[in-house]
């Protein structure tokens, strides 16, 4: 039986810095049972790896909700302009890793079960040297904010940046990419609108 990656080998970065324009509110900040969603996949994150990282610009409103060992990375945003996306944010949170292997979460999945990301840790010490992703996969294409990438990635990713690129689905299609396996949909769950948060608060109301 293929054993998990040891948590003090994995970093997770946990991408914190969008607009919430769809929910018309800060996402991050709505709590489910009385824990804002940042916290909540931070605490998944910490039982996956000893060493969280959150991309925000937001260090005043995100700080006092990290668990312990969970550490801002400050967004770089030019004066004036809007947050570059979600691409941009994982280039700048990864600059900052050591390890070899980087899980990336979004904000904003409250179905997240440690039980499936350990399980699916397990694969990487088998991945071809030339694949730089492990993701699930839906109809639409990779699911890039629930996924392991290498941190050897950071080349290619700031050379698609650099020459005007911002969607992960236009990178990933240039790379080698693993499917991951995900027999619950429902873990990639997340929260865009008001209606997504009523539908979830309903479920887990509901149980």
């Amino acid at each position: 039986m293929s054993e998990s990656v040891p948590m003090h080998q994995l970093t997770t970065i946990v991408l914190a810095g969008g607009q919430s324009t769809r929910m018309g509110q800060d996402k991050a900040l709505i709590s489910i049972q009385g824990v804002p969603l940042l916290r909540r996949v931070c605490k998944v994150a910490l039982q996956c790896s000893d060493r969280v990282l959150v991309v925000t610009s937001r260090l005043a409103e995100y700080q006092p909700i990290l668990p312990p060992l969970c550490h801002i990375v400050l967004e770089t945003v030019p004066t004036g302009e809007k947050p570059p996306g979600p691409l941009v944010g994982f280039s700048q949170g990864l600059a900052q890793v050591q390890t070899d292997w980087v899980l990336l979460l979004a904000c904003d999945l409250p179905n997240l079960q440690t039980r499936v990301l350990q399980t699916w840790t397990t694969q990487l010490a088998h991945v071809e040297n030339t694949t730089i992703a492990l993701l699930p996969r839906h109809a639409k294409g990779w699911e890039p904010l629930c996924g392991f990438y290498r941190r050897t990635c950071l080349a290619s990713l700031t050379q698609f940046i650099a020459q005007g690129g911002r969607s992960f689905q236009g990178w990933l299609k240039t790379q080698s990419v693993q499917p991951l396996s995900l027999v619950d949909q429902s873990l990639l769950f997340n929260c865009n609108t008001p209606a997504d948060m009523l539908s979830l608060i309903e479920s887990y109301n509901a149980k």
